[in-house]
């Protein structure tokens, strides 16, 4: 049998990449399954808006930051000549 323990150990291994997806499988387990299907769909709207905000939140704070320090090539440089490879 697993205990709660295990189980816990075991999710501390899961990937960063995966902990939404682990999440909302657990919360799964959580209601009773006539409210699984509206919880889902209603979840994913949520995450979809979340993601929507983080994006204009993460553009509002970047947009323009090296307007004052503009990004420049610098001088190529000499390179040695090398013998030709034949």
């Amino acid at each position: 049998m697993i205990t709660k323990e295990r189980l816990k150990r075991e999710i501390d291994q899961v990937q960063d990449q995966y902990l939404d997806v682990l999440y909302q499988i657990i919360q799964l387990f959580e209601y009773p399954p006539e409210t699984e299907k509206h919880l889902l769909i209603e979840r994913s709207s949520i995450t979809e808006q979340d993601t929507t905000q983080e994006w204009l939140t993460f553009i509002e704070h970047t947009y323009g930051c090296l307007a004052d320090d503009p990004i420049e090539r610098g001088m190529q440089g000499s390179y040695e000549v090398r013998e030709t490879i034949e």
